[in-house]
């Protein structure tokens, strides 16, 4: 096996630190800074020849500015004789923007899976996509991981009258994903149905099952300017439930968002370090986080040693 090296870009250094502790290792020596007319500029401080090399970059902040220093890191690597560069992207940027929802609507997530395929990416590593078939877009492997048994545990552990609540989606295309944790933890669930006049503004919302006197769990894959979460949050309480939690994969949290959450009914939102929280839970202390680096981190070894992925489609490793 050639050996391993992890890098971090400047995206989410904490989570990065986090995967490379779980696994025994240090990060890779590397320097990324703008030149005086913000060109990205990335310098590689250690030899990759021949070795395994994960490059760990989520899709928050500047988010642009973070994708191109993605791909000059990739490519970086890559020309430098690395064996294989794996692009762990916690948070997938563009993800919302994977289809041709009107006319002359630009496929934005095809377009970044071209970029990090030809910057010579030969793995990607990315959790809870937007929409599965994102994976399609490339012509490379893609590990698509989920949180949903991370969250299973902090449901169990954190919500005393779990076995008494109903696991809501705040739109129909996240029925899938709720059902799958209703199933799993043998409760009801329930949709809302909404319709957007435009992006990000909810126009209606109708409630198709039933919440009255239980505990409804918010449950989706990410929360932007929380709109629809609190809308729904709303809708749930005049329908009739105790209390309302929202547990949201990717905390995004732009724009209103936090007032957004410190105004709503919910006992708490939680969401996972794909992105990080720190300066957000200084100013909402609903705001909760479970800590995702050791899927990430086992995701790395186990590709690594060319084992199975596919039991952390269903387990937390200890």
């Amino acid at each position: 096996m050639p050996n391993i090296k992890i890098f971090s870009g400047s995206s989410h250094q904490d989570l990065s630190q986090k995967i490379a502790d779980r696994l025994g290792l240090d990060l890779g020596k590397v320097v990324t800074k703008k030149f005086s007319n913000q060109e990205t500029c990335v310098e590689i401080g250690e030899s990759v020849r021949g070795e395994d090399v994960y490059i760990v970059q989520s899709g928050c902040g500047e988010i642009n500015d973070n994708l191109m220093e993605l791909l000059i890191m990739i490519n970086a690597c890559k020309i430098a004789s690395a064996c294989r560069v794996t692009a762990v992207i916690p948070c997938f940027p563009y993800a919302r923007q994977d289809k041709k929802d009107k006319s002359r609507a630009p496929i934005s997530a095809k377009l970044v899976a071209n970029m990090l395929s030809v910057s010579g990416a030969d793995h990607i590593i990315t959790m809870d996509l937007h929409a599965s078939q994102i994976q399609g877009f490339f012509d490379i492997p893609v590990d698509n991981l989920y949180a949903e048994p991370a969250v299973l545990k902090w449901i169990r552990e954190n919500i005393a009258e779990w076995k008494n609540c109903t696991i809501v989606s705040p739109d129909a295309g996240g029925a899938k994903r709720v059902t799958s944790i209703a199933d799993r933890l043998n409760v009801d669930f329930a949709l809302i149905h909404k319709e957007r006049k435009k992006a990000n503004e909810v126009d209606r919302m109708v409630l198709v099952g039933d919440v009255k006197d239980r505990v409804a769990i918010l449950v989706d894959d990410m929360a932007d300017t929380c709109g629809t979460v609190c809308h729904a949050a709303d809708k749930l309480i005049s329908a009739g439930a105790v209390k309302v939690y929202a547990i949201l994969t990717h905390g995004i949290f732009s724009g209103p968002a936090i007032s957004r959450i410190n105004n709503a009914c919910f006992e708490a939102v939680v969401v996972t370090n794909t992105i990080p929280q720190e300066e957000k839970m200084k100013h909402c202390p609903k705001i909760q986080v479970i800590d995702i680096s050791m899927i990430l981190a086992e995701a790395i070894r186990r590709t690594h040693n060319g084992e199975s992925v596919s039991y952390l489609f269903s387990h937390v490793p200890l």
